[in-house]
């Protein structure tokens, strides 16, 4: 990764490995992709690869990005979409051109337009987070019990009970922090 930036958050879903561009959103707030060139990293390590990426493409991606929190965070409480949620995933998702084709290795892959566009890119993403909010897919969608983060992930677990967004950074804070909490009202023997 890119030296000054934070690290990138990757999971397995694609739209809420998106959203996870922005962390800690109830704390000290992260933005993991702050530049353009960053947006463009990120697209990159996401089988996403465009050749450039201008300011308002990223304040597009953002835009995108908070649609999808906001959508993906209405469905975790089971509340009505927000319109402009709604609006703005829609347009994402029509206004690009790419197109799933399925590699040698049994695998699914998207091919952006031979100018490999931010829009293109997007609108995957904004397909991925349809797919997702509206159950096409096993799983469900969650909110990580973390009280700085509550970022929306999508649970495939097979109890679908899990708790954090990612066991290795929200997770393992919350089990350290217990795990201090229990120490200091344990007295130590001598």
């Amino acid at each position: 990764m890119a030296v000054g930036f934070p690290d990138f958050r990757l999971g397995s879903v694609l739209a809420t490995s998106f959203t996870a561009t922005l962390t800690e959103r109830h704390g000290d707030a992260v933005e993991r992709i702050p530049t353009p060139h960053r947006l463009v990293d990120w697209l990159a390590v996401n089988g996403l690869a465009v050749d450039s990426c201008t300011t308002a493409d990223l304040e597009r991606a953002r835009e995108l990005r908070e649609a999808i929190h906001a959508a993906a965070t209405a469905t975790a409480i089971q509340d009505a979409l927000p319109a402009s949620a709604v609006h703005i995933i829609n347009d994402c998702s029509v206004q690009g051109r790419a197109a799933a084709v399925l590699t040698p290795e049994s695998n699914r892959q998207w091919r952006l337009s031979s100018a490999s566009l931010v829009e293109d890119a997007l609108s995957v993403i904004a397909a991925d987070a349809i797919s997702i909010i509206a159950g096409e897919r096993d799983g469900k969608m969650a909110l990580c019990a973390s009280p700085t983060c509550q970022a929306a992930f999508f649970d495939t677990s097979q109890s679908r009970t899990r708790k954090w967004c990612d066991m290795n950074t929200c997770g393992n804070r919350q089990k350290k922090a217990r795990f201090n909490a229990k120490e200091r009202r344990s007295p130590r023997s001598g």
